[in-house]
């Protein structure tokens, strides 16, 4: 970390990247807390992200996130990676330490765990079987958090079942791989639903599974933010299940990544929530 006393710069480095909201989360709270500093877009081509890594340092920048399609390929460019991270196989922040040298941590499934305990502060990773529905990037970066912080048996669906099998092998005994035709039985006596599929997203279809045996005090959570509820979501809150959007992610996942670069770990208010909001609107 640079010295918290000068103007400070960080950003966001993806390929295309001018569709994050980023900016809008990290600028506020620089001016909130009264920070000199600035959260840029950085466009960054595959073929330039080497050059624009090593450069991180030399520009005296604090760090950056990562997103699509760099956070895989980045590994080799830094000094070190988290253990998470390296469990999740992607980095989506990079600090600049005092020496100059590059760490890498992944924050996103912690940020979407914390926003569960925001939602029900009695919810725990180890309160119950949990079923997760995806193998993607996003899932496997909340199943290997989830077993981190203490969750000891997750029901893992796909599609296709050779993906979460990946995942299984990746992150440990917790996994259980459940065939994608079972997954509305898979929901007997869990304590957390997630969705980590793209389906109920803006103009996708909805995620086909019958939630008749989903506990009445399991958390619903998708990890979908737009639109902010998602059909899933809707059908969980009629059952009067307690449910939770992706946004919380996106601002949980930010905060870590704020308190490494400008020094203060800030707090997630009603302004930052309708700054956010305000850039859904057509």
């Amino acid at each position: 970390m640079t010295d918290q006393s000068t103007f400070g710069v960080a950003g966001v480095m993806g390929w295309p990247v001018a569709h994050s909201r980023s900016p809008v989360i990290h600028n506020h709270w620089l001016a909130h807390y009264g920070i000199a500093g600035r959260y840029l877009l950085f466009a960054v081509p595959p073929e330039k992200l080497e050059a624009a890594v090593r450069g991180l340092a030399a520009l005296g920048l604090r760090g950056c996130n990562v997103t699509t399609p760099h956070k895989q390929a980045i590994f080799p460019f830094l000094d070190r990676v988290d253990d998470l991270a390296r469990r999740i196989g992607a980095v989506n922040t990079v600090v600049v330490e005092k020496d100059g040298t590059l760490s890498g941590f992944n924050n996103d499934g912690n940020g979407f765990i914390q926003s569960l305990r925001d939602a029900d502060p009695n919810w725990r990773p180890d309160s119950g079987p949990i079923a997760v529905l995806g193998a993607g990037g996003a899932s496997r970066a909340l199943v290997a958090s989830l077993a981190a912080q203490g969750a000891t048996e997750i029901r893992l669906l796909n599609r296709t079942r050779e993906k979460a099998e990946e995942i299984a092998a990746a992150v440990g005994s917790a996994v259980k791989v459940v065939p994608w035709e079972e997954r509305s039985q898979a929901l007997d006596g869990v304590a957390l639903l997630a969705n980590a599929t793209s389906l109920g997203s803006a103009g996708k279809p909805p995620v086909d599974i019958a939630l008749d045996r989903l506990p009445k005090g399991a958390l619903v959570g998708d990890l979908i933010y737009v639109p902010p509820e998602t059909p899933l979501l809707e059908s969980a809150r009629l059952r009067r299940n307690i449910t939770v959007n992706g946004m919380g992610l996106l601002l949980n996942q930010a905060r870590p990544a704020f308190n490494a670069w400008f020094g203060v770990m800030p707090e997630i208010t009603p302004a930052l929530r309708q700054a956010i909001a305000a850039t859904f609107q057509s």
